[in-house]
This record gives structure tokens, C-alpha cells and sequence, in this order.
């Protein structure tokens, strides 16, 4: 039970739109020191910066799950891929322009391994 008090939050990473509406939906947080629970993610982000904030929204005790486009975590498959944690879970999700591919879906791919295919 002290688990799911603690974990109360969603983070995103992902496009202004998709960030956007997310935000309108309720998710967006500021804790005390400053630090939000989503990323906006353009031409112009440096890739350390989304590494930074992936690895930074592991490690936080109160956010469960984290929402990310597919073709952002496409930018960071690595780190995802290495990520083995239940919590936070790590979900992909489309975007206004890039379709979802469940060929790249990282739970998808877990499930498949789990059950034997290819």
C-alpha cells in the first residue's frame, strides 16, 4: 500500500502536442524544488537532455508510469532497452505525426520474448 501512495504521478516525454494535451488532461506537476514531471521535446532538444530526463524520472519515487513517443524513444532505445524496473513503467505512445509501430515497442518486444516468438 506504500508503494502505490508514493507513486501517484505520470511523467511524459514527448512532442509539444502530445505534451500539451497531456498537460490539459491533468498530469503536469511541480514539486518543491522545481522539477516538473514532463519534457517538451522539438528539433532543437539536445540528446542529453532527453537522456537526462529519462534517466531522471527513473530514479523519482513518485511518478508510476512514464509516457513516451515512439519515435522519441526511438531517439533513447538504448536506455529503454536496459531498463528492466517495474516501476516506473515505461510506456511508448504515438503522436499527431508519427504512427504508432508495435515492431518497436519495447514492452511488446518483451512480451513476445516471454512467450517465444521471434
Amino acid at each position: 500500500m506504500a508503494l502505490q501512495k508514493e507513486r501517484n504521478l505520470m511523467a511524459v516525454i514527448g512532442d509539444e502536442d502530445s505534451v500539451t494535451g497531456l498537460l490539459l488532461a491533468g498530469i503536469g506537476h511541480t514539486d518543491s524544488k522545481q522539477q516538473s514531471n514532463f519534457l517538451v521535446v522539438d528539433a532543437k532538444t539536445p540528446l542529453a537532455k532527453i537522456e537526462e530526463t529519462f534517466e531522471g524520472f527513473t530514479l523519482r519515487k513518485d511518478i508510476a508510469i512514464i509516457l513516451v513517443n515512439q519515435h522519441i524513444a526511438e531517439m533513447i532505445r538504448p536506455m529503454i532497452d536496459e531498463y528492466h524496473q517495474a516501476f516506473p513503467t515505461i510506456l511508448e505512445i504515438p503522436s499527431k505525426d508519427h504512427p504508432y509501430d508495435p515492431a518497436k515497442d519495447s514492452v511488446l518486444k518483451r512480451i513476445s520474448k516471454l512467450f517465444g516468438d521471434s
